[in-house]
């Protein structure tokens, strides 16, 4: 890959990941960040040499980037265009991370920038956001889509191609209108289903809150998207909002129709509907990350007696895996297992798996 100057306004979760894995991949990059504030984070960025400049404005310190990413919130993203029109090179490409496409697509044709803008969605994240939470392995095989338009040259789009394949993820092509669409129904439409069911549990509680207590569980983890950034999905809702009401519509259809089932009687419908989810959900690639935060945990069954999370934590310790979080399952009518213990990639995942099954403990893994 060829020397790039790369540019990235905002500088968080994704936009981090992503420069640090071009650095760890040895690529050549000068890596310039935007900051709206000074942030002790970013500043340990530049010291461990992950981001080559800091500025605390958008200005001609850009107008030598090949390559710009925008990595604010969705509609944000789109106010920053007006302000590169004027500074960026003519061949600069201007791209940039957010999960809807047609606006930002939109309003770079009307600025003029239609040749020089190409989208891109890397489908990778975390319930966790900012610099600090970054990782150099976020993006790897993650699906990192491109949403170049009649408008790019061929060139620009081997450019951008090239650069997201040096992340380690993978690169695919749609649309902006397809991109949009398709995420609306797998990602955008999901977040709001989890909202509302932590919402009636919420609306529904008593005094005694024995609702949220017996919640713990499998109804934590079916929900634990909804708490993510309610500015950043205040901004894809309204910016994708005919493919989320078109989908909420069918959702809604759907709904209605285990609801007549239910009140009808109707236990064939009911059992149709759970058998080809379950049969379509199994089909689903369980490798590769998607649309929706992907979980890396195991359960792990363990005695009740003094010490025993505390030799399990040492194991772990001595086999140099981190534990990014770890808990007691107390309701366990649909998971096997005890312990919930959840980490920060895959590779740990495995490795601790082996560690501990290596100590006799009983493994099991979320299907």
């Amino acid at each position: 890959m060829q020397h790039l100057n790369l540019g990235f306004i905002g500088f968080g979760l994704i936009g981090g990941s992503i420069a640090k894995a071009l650095k760890k991949r040895g690529a050549s990059i000068r890596v310039l960040v935007y900051t709206r504030r000074q942030n002790p984070e970013l500043d340990k960025g530049v010291a461990d040499g992950i981001i080559d400049e800091l500025t605390y404005e958008v200005g001609d310190s850009f107008s030598s980037c090949d390559v710009i990413f925008l990595c604010t919130p969705v509609r944000t993203n789109v106010s920053f265009l007006t302000k590169l029109k004027s500074i960026v090179k003519p061949d600069c490409i201007i791209t940039d991370v957010g999960s809807v496409k047609g606006d930002i697509t939109t309003a770079a044709r009307e600025l003029g920038l239609a040749s020089r803008f190409i989208g891109g969605h890397p489908m990778a994240g975390s319930e966790k956001t900012g610099f600090e939470n970054s990782s150099d392995i976020l993006l790897e095989n993650a699906f990192y889509i491109l949403t170049p338009t009649e408008d790019n040259s061929d060139s620009d789009i081997a450019v951008m191609e090239e650069l997201v394949k040096a992340t380690g993820a993978n690169c695919i092509t749609l649309s902006p209108t397809d991109h949009d669409r398709i995420t609306a129904a797998i990602s955008h439409v999901p977040h709001l289903v989890a909202v509302a069911l932590v919402n009636l549990v919420r609306q529904n509680d008593d005094d005694r809150q024995l609702m949220k207590s017996l919640a713990a569980g499998g109804f934590r983890d079916i929900t634990r998207i909804a708490s993510s950034s309610p500015q950043m999905w205040e901004d894809i809702c309204m910016t994708n909002s005919k493919s989320i009401i078109d989908f909420l519509n069918e959702f809604e259809k759907i709904l209605c129709s285990y609801r007549d089932s239910i009140d009808l009687g109707n236990k064939e419908n009911i059992y149709t509907a759970f058998d080809e989810a379950g049969e379509y959900r199994d089909s689903i690639p369980t490798k590769k990350p998607g649309a929706l935060p992907s979980q890396f945990d195991i359960f792990v069954t363990v005695d009740d007696k003094p010490g025993a999370i505390a030799h399990l934590a040492s194991i772990l310790s001595d086999e140099s895996i981190s534990i990014k979080n770890i808990g007691v399952v107390n309701n366990r009518e649909f998971i096997d297992g005890v312990l919930r213990i959840e980490f920060r990639s895959d590779i740990d995942k495995k490795n601790a798996k082996l560690a501990l099954e290596k100590h006799g403990y009983l493994i099991r893994e979320r299907n």
